[in-house]
């Protein structure tokens, strides 16, 4: 049986914004592209003997898309939520979970931060 992630009344009220040192933009289908820029000791390594890329381009989908426009610095998690429920009602019931994974996604990677 699948544990139940418990989401704190806290976070729901949260405001959530893209981080001011993290790049991106908006491609001409509407699509958010954010550029990570590969930093550390590893990433060196391999760009130099991998040939990989010092910026990864990362497209968000759709949802991810419509999540991130919403990352205003005035909407709450729960604001956010409501959204895409409104925005894609056929995901309604799966609405919550998979914005707040999202949204944990984008802290943890420091895409987003917490206005302050």
């Amino acid at each position: 049986m699948a544990k139940k992630k418990k989401i704190s009344q806290n976070y729901m009220d949260t405001v959530l914004i893209p981080n001011p040192a993290q790049k991106w933009s908006e491609r001409e289908d509407g699509i958010v592209v954010i550029h990570m820029e590969n930093k550390g000791f590893y990433h060196k390594i391999a760009q130099k003997f991998f040939h990989r890329p010092k910026v990864s381009h990362i497209a968000l989908d759709s949802y991810g898309t419509a999540v991130w426009k919403l990352l205003d610095g005035n909407r709450t998690v729960f604001d956010m939520v409501n959204q895409m429920k409104q925005s894609f009602p056929d995901e309604e019931a799966r609405m919550l979970d998979r914005v707040v994974t999202f949204l944990h996604t984008l802290q943890v990677n420091h895409f987003i931060i917490k206005k302050v």
